[in-house]
This record gives structure tokens, C-alpha cells and sequence, in this order.
């Protein structure tokens, strides 16, 4: 694995199409190609009129270049998101040997090469595409956060890349996704299937009104309003609804405002750095809600390091408890045995590790490296996964295979409390007070 530094490299602004001509010719196309340049061509000639005999270009490995946030303030969620799955994920398919490509009669390793892309959008968008025009690395694995997947997608496509995504929800593009045939969305979100389901389990438990905060970027708008849509429906008024500015540290006045609303629910859709202040807060402040509800923060394993038995009754998001099935328990093993529980992450862990082997399983099935016969293979074919029988519908994962979408911390365990029918635990309602010992 390679991690270099962005600032090592001049920007290019003026990045032209042609200039992927190598990357193409290094697939089935390179033959064609071949015989009106003579690059790599061989030619051999057993009697007058014989056939020629082509040849790909010697290959030893598969490099999957990325950009991602190695600091900056989604540092704290790539570290403990898709990175403990890729770096997992890459070791073990590399011991047993790589990837089987067909066209090269052989397995071939991974090889990664990471760009830091501080969190910046800009950045990550300009170290994408010197990934794809001058490094021409075979695959692009995707950048963090739903924002970055926003503005990484078009890219992709632009250069008929597959991308199959981890962190990072998908509303804001979902109704794009038949102009991005080449963009596969693993993670489950706001309105596929989350807070419906997270609906429904409110209102069973009789809660009347909710009250929002939500970080003023892209994830924070799309689950805000999404849930101004869904909470509604099932009776539940929303009485109050601020924005969070990404650089605000000091939550209180919000917070005040949500407790003198006694509102039944607070929501609050950020991410850790609002996260973890809010909950911190809210401790102070004794602003005990029936539910407390928290976006991405809540469900990794360092929010219960960090608050202990304080979490007591937190509801977050989630996919998969390792109660569920052997396979669950396996990559539990896999991912989390003899490591710091810092790490984990039940919402996104599962989704990130069955979309690495939906993509190795569609290069393995297509029998190439070419972009185009693997993004056919995602498109049409199921999978075999941690989750089960695995396909994509329409670019986004089925939520057919999620086997979870909100989580409930019970007792020092992250439980699966919806929907109802995969549940390891019913959910608590109201939420207990503020444990301390």
C-alpha cells in the first residue's frame, strides 16, 4: 500500500480525454489498438497466411488507487469506516493469492495507492482525477462522506470508471443514478431504508413530536428532510429544526432550545464532531429525551469508548448485528477480534465488505480488467457476501440484503432494534436516564 502526499504533485487543471488512450489500450481494447501503434504487439507467423496470435501486455498486479480524508476533520471517520475494512478486506484476498482474471490466465494482488485528500472536497476532486489521467490505476475505490461521493461520481463516469462506494448516503443522487451507470452506492440511508423504519419504531412507542438539529452540509439537509417527510406521516410533529454549522463546537444554545421544546425525540443528524459534543452536552445539561437519536458517530465502537455506560439507550443506525448468522459472526471476527473497539462500525462495516466482494467476484466473473463487461456483471448478476445472497438495484444496494437499519445501545451492545423482523433486541422506549457508573 502507497499513501502519498497530495502537495507533492502540481495541480492540472486541463485534463483532456485523449490522454486515457493508455489506460483503454491496457484492456480488451489494447489489441486493436496495438496493431495500428506497435505498442506491445506480438505477432506470431507458423507458415504463410497463419493467424496472428495477440498478447496482453505482462501484468503482475492490480492497483486500486483512492483519495481519502487521512486528515482533516473526516479523518475520525475513514480511520474507523472503510479503512479498517479495505486494509482487512486487501491482506486476505492478497494471502490466498489476489484476483483470477481470466484474459491473464492468473491471480493477481492488490496493490493500493492513497492520496491524502484533508478532508477538502477540491482537493479530493483534483486527486481523483490525477489517479485516473496520470497515475492510470485500474480501479478507483471511493472517497468518504456523502458530499464527496456527490462531486466524485460525474468523474468516475466522465472516464468509465466503476465505483463502488462506502461512506456516504446516496439520496441527493439517486434520482441521477440512471446518468451514472457506473456508480454502485453499498451504504443504507436516510430514505433507503433508515428513517422510515426509525418512523415506524417511534411512532409504535407512541411519540408524538420530534425536534431536529442537523450539520448544515449536504448529509445533514438530505436526513433533515427526509425525515421533515417520514416523521410526519406516521403522526409525529416536528416542533423545532436548526442547522448546525460544521465548525461549531458549542451546542448548548441548541440544546437548550430542544429540551425547553420537550420535544418526545431529538434527532440529530452530524457527524462525530457534532456528534460527540452533543451527547457530552446533553449529559450536562440533563436533557434526557424519550429517544436520543444520532447520525454517524453514534454507531462506531469508539462513541461507547468514549461515554461508557452513558450510552445507555442512544439510537443510531446500523446494519448488521454479528447475533444474526454465522456469517455475521465471521466477519465480526474477521474485522474486530484481538483490535481495540475504537474500530468498529455495524452500520457500515457489512455494506463496505459486500461491496469489495461483489467487486471481486464481477472481475472474476467478467474473466477481465475492462470497465465496462465488470460494470455489466455488478449490474445483472448476485453476489455471495457476509450479508447473503447480494445484487444492486438500479445502482444502489437492495434493501433486500440490508439486514438492519437502526441500532439501539443496550447494556454496552450496539442491537439491531428495526426493522422488527431482524431485531436482536426490542427497542428501549422511553430511553433511560443518564447512567454515570
Amino acid at each position: 500500500m502507497s499513501v502519498r502526499d497530495p502537495t507533492r504533485f502540481p495541480e492540472h487543471e486541463d485534463k483532456k480525454e485523449e490522454e486515457m488512450d493508455d489506460k483503454h489500450l491496457a484492456r480488451r481494447g489494447f489489441l486493436r489498438g496495438a496493431a495500428l501503434t506497435g505498442a506491445g504487439l506480438i505477432v506470431v507467423s507458423c507458415a504463410p497466411g497463419a493467424e496472428e496470435t495477440l498478447a496482453l501486455p505482462a501484468k503482475d498486479k492490480i492497483v486500486v488507487g483512492m483519495s481519502r480524508p487521512l486528515s482533516g476533520p473526516l479523518a475520525v471517520i475513514g480511520d474507523s469506516a472503510f479503512r479498517p475494512v479495505y486494509e482487512t478486506w486487501v491482506e486476505e484476498v492478497n494471502n490466498d493469492g489476489g484476483i483470477f482474471v481470466e484474459e491473464y490466465g492468473k491471480s493477481l494482488p492488490i496493490e493500493l495507492l492513497i492520496y491524502d485528500d484533508t478532508s477538502d472536497v477540491g482537493t479530493m476532486t483534483r486527486l481523483t482525477e490525477k489517479l485516473i489521467v496520470e497515475d492510470k490505476v485500474d480501479f478507483l475505490w471511493p472517497a468518504c462522506g456523502t458530499a464527496f461521493i456527490f462531486a466524485q461520481a460525474p468523474i468516475a463516469h466522465k472516464y468509465g470508471y466503476v465505483l463502488v462506494t462506502a461512506e456516504g448516503g446516496a439520496t441527493s443522487i439517486k434520482d441521477m443514478l440512471p446518468s451514472l451507470p457506473y456508480l454502485f452506492v453499498t451504504l443504507s440511508f436516510s430514505d433507503w431504508y433508515q428513517l422510515p423504519v426509525l418512523a415506524d419504531l417511534l411512532a409504535e412507542q407512541g411519540a408524538k413530536t420530534a425536534y431536529i438539529a442537523y450539520i448544515a452540509d449536504l448529509h445533514g439537509i438530505e436526513y433533515s428532510g427526509v425525515a421533515g417527510i417520514e416523521f410526519p406521516k406516521k403522526g409525529i410533529e416536528i416542533v423545532g429544526i436548526k442547522s448546525v454549522p460544521p465548525d461549531m463546537k458549542d451546542l448548548s444554545p441548541i440544546l437548550k432550545d430542544a429540551k425547553a421544546s420537550e420535544a418526545d425525540v431529538f434527532c440529530c443528524f452530524a457527524y462525530p464532531d457534532q456528534i460527540m459534543p452533543a451527547t457530552g452536552t446533553s449529559i450536562e445539561l440533563g436533557f434526557n429525551p424519550k429517544a436520543w437519536v444520532g447520525g454517524p458517530g453514534v454507531n462506531f465502537g469508539f462513541y461507547h469508548t468514549a461515554f461508557g455506560p452513558m450510552v445507555e439507550g442512544i439510537i443510531g443506525f446500523t446494519s448488521f448485528s454479528p447475533k444474526q448468522s454465522t456469517a455475521a459472526q465471521e466477519l465480526a471476527d474477521k474485522l474486530y477480534a484481538g483490535k481495540p473497539e475504537d474500530i468498529q462500525d455495524p452500520w457500515g462495516h457489512p455494506l463496505y465488505w459486500a461491496g469489495l466482494d461483489a467487486w471481486k467476484q464481477a472481475i472474476e466473473k467478467a474473466g477481465t480488467l475492462d470497465q465496462d463487461a465488470i460494470r455489466e456483471v455488478l449490474t445483472t448478476e448476485k453476489f455471495d457476501t457476509p450479508l447473503g445472497e447480494t445484487w444492486f438495484d438500479g445502482g444502489l444496494l437492495a434493501k433486500e440484503c440490508h439486514t438492519g437499519e437502526i441500532g439501539q445501545w443496550q447494556e454496552g451492545v450496539y442491537e439491531v432494534i428495526g426493522p422488527k423482523d431482524m431485531a436482536t433486541a426490542p427497542m428501549v422506549y422511553p430511553k433511560p436516564e443518564w447512567l454515570t457508573g
